[in-house]
């Protein structure tokens, strides 16, 4: 019987795949020539056309071998059906490119109605499959039949912090069987089965099939006692480093110098992550420049018109990883705005500045206001994100006056690229007062994927028609 994320029912996934891509592209053939009565614009074509042979495991081996490189088959990357779905569908498209650059160097003959219609079929009946898997799962995993009891050992915030993340992926087919605890405050806790000294008990009692040791530092040394305790059980034993509370955004175990090291700095984006990232902001900066230049030029005039003072203001901002950096963006205040800051910013009763957005901020120029509420404002940021400082989609770069008064949790919004706009923006942009929108950025952070930053460009544009939230 296929287990869900194991390595057979990815082998599984990936046969499917490459029969339904051959299936789909037997079927085009097949509904060729019905195409001449839906499409009138397509060439005429009496009967099935022919297909070399060849073109059935190439298409099949291509897309698949696009799908792997685009994680589909990886189940700690496609937890939720969303994930699986963004990365078939942008791995298809890259797919269906590859294809067609194929067929033009070589099977040139094959109809071009054909080929887009073998790809909607692979692409549907892949789709199709997944939801099929989904939905079967899912099933199963409500009949309690894929089910692994997971036992906590720690019932601190580490453990809590574990208990609530299997809580969430319930779906996955992770139950929580409780934790063990010797401090005789936290075994108040009805969830708290026992003491260390009943694991093996509770283990067997309780069916557990994971055995997760989330302890803090002073109480390790009982770590090695209880996984030797436990190495005759049939149980899968996890350990989270208390270091991880250290961690920025997440902690890696890396090889360092030969040894086998905790790194406490890893960026949220793998490199495979970092390059698609990084790739799809040059693109899209390349494709807007050619109309964003005239209109900054126009922009620039308007400014210097309308205020003595530069067209563009820089301002020192922090980056990722706390790297500073100046940020480019239209002047749209009086050349000395920054000295009277202190007619926005007042303190809060938590003893941090806040900046009260939503009154008139008198440094603001007539230009200025106009470039504000359409976002303008922004487009020399464009230059930022082509030299590596920012990227299109991202937590915004704060002041580092700011950030001064940040807290150890919120610096880890710095754990990837700074960016234009951001899952912040779209879900209220500048009608959130300042500091309340790091879990905004955390929750971009646990989510990114390219097809994330798609929406929130679209979302994005779309705020900015609206207006919504800008000042």
């Amino acid at each position: 019987m296929l287990r869900r994320f194991s390595v057979d029912f990815a082998i599984f996934s990936m046969l499917v795949d490459a029969g339904l891509v051959m299936l789909a592209l037997r079927l085009a053939s097949l509904l060729r020539p019905q195409l001449n009565e839906i499409f009138p614009f397509t060439r005429p074509v009496t009967g099935v056309p022919p297909i070399e042979g060849l073109l059935y495991p190439t298409f099949a081996l291509v897309w698949v071998g696009v799908l792997i490189l685009f994680s589909v088959y990886d189940g700690r990357r496609n937890i939720r059906f969303v994930h699986e779905w963004g990365n078939l569908t942008l791995g298809s498209l890259l797919a269906t490119v590859t294809l067609a650059g194929f067929l033009y160097l070589t099977f040139r003959e094959i109809s071009r109605a054909m080929f887009l219609s073998f790809a909607a079929l692979a692409y549907g009946m892949m789709l199709g499959a997944r939801l099929l898997y989904w939905l079967y799962f899912n099933l199963r995993t409500r009949n309690r039949a894929q089910v692994r009891r997971v036992l906590i050992v720690g019932a601190g915030v580490v453990g809590k912090e574990m208990a609530n993340n299997i809580i969430k992926y319930g779906s996955v087919g992770l139950s929580l069987a409780g934790y063990l605890d010797d401090d005789p405050q936290k075994r108040k806790d009805p969830l708290v089965r026992g003491n260390l000294l009943q694991a093996r008990q509770v283990i067997l009692n309780e069916g557990v099939d994971d055995v997760v040791l989330a302890l803090p530092l002073r109480a390790y040394n009982k770590v090695n006692q209880l996984s030797a305790e436990l190495h005759d059980l049939a149980v899968r034993v996890w350990v989270i480093p208390d270091y991880f509370a250290l961690a920025l955004h997440q902690a890696k175990i890396e090889e360092f110098a030969g040894m086998p090291l905790i790194d406490l700095r890893a960026p949220a984006l793998d490199e495979y992550q970092r390059m698609v990232k990084r790739a799809f902001d040059i693109s899209v900066c390349l494709l807007l420049m050619p109309l964003a230049l005239p209109l900054m030029a126009l922009i620039a005039l308007a400014v210097k018109l309308d205020s003595p003072g530069p067209a563009i203001f820089r301002q020192q901002r922090v980056g990722e990883n706390g790297r500073l950096f100046w940020m480019l963006k239209f002047r749209s205040m009086l050349p000395n705005a920054e000295q009277m800051r202190q007619v926005i910013e007042k303190m809060g009763p938590d003893g941090r500045i806040h900046q009260d957005k939503r009154k008139p901020d008198p440094r603001v120029t007539r230009v200025g206001r106009i470039l504000r509420r359409s976002s303008l404002d922004e487009l020399p940021q464009l230059f930022n994100v082509l030299r590596g400082e920012m990227s299109l989609v991202g937590p915004r770069p704060e002041m580092p006056h700011l950030v001064d008064q940040y807290e150890t949790w919120q610096r880890k919004r710095f754990a990837v690229p700074q960016g234009i706009t951001g899952w912040w923006q779209i879900n209220g942009r500048s009608d959130k007062p300042m500091h309340e929108h790091t879990e905004d950025d955390l929750y971009y952070l646990q989510h990114y994927s390219l097809w994330l930053d798609i929406v929130i460009l679209i979302k994005t544009l779309w705020a900015v028609l609206n207006r919504k939230g800008a000042y």
